[in-house]
């Protein structure tokens, strides 16, 4: 049994690596945001490291990134959403702008997602 465990980590360690594309850090992201109950959408930019609001919804960016050289096709964002100060949050984690409903906020009224990042 030893021996058949040592033989299957021994082929995973000795599999082909898998390779990472290069990723640049960029300034901030562009986020949308819609209101599902007056259908109003608004864009706004937010910097890495920073936090605002939307309708009743506290979001903070943590850091957005995106493949090198190509800051709006694959951009992904970590973004933590909390509905009330000092909640714990109904969302935390990496939104892709390519494929927003990959990991998508799930909140009754409110929908945010990634556009791209801001490189400037």
């Amino acid at each position: 049994m030893r021996l058949c465990r040592l033989a299957v980590i021994v082929a995973c360690l000795a599999g082909p690596a898998v390779a990472q594309e290069p990723v640049e850090v960029g300034a901030g992201a562009m986020l949308r945001a819609l209101d599902k109950i007056n259908s109003e959408t608004w864009d706004f930019e937010m910097a890495n490291a920073s936090a605002g609001t939307v309708g009743t919804l506290r979001v903070e960016l943590g850091e957005c990134r995106y493949p090198e050289g190509d800051p709006v096709s694959d951009a992904y964002a970590f973004l933590t959403v909390h509905a009330e100060e000092g909640v714990k949050p109904i969302f935390s984690g990496w939104m892709v702008a390519s494929s927003p409903a990959l990991n998508p906020l799930e909140h009754p009224r409110y929908d945010v997602w990634v556009l791209r990042c801001i490189t400037q």
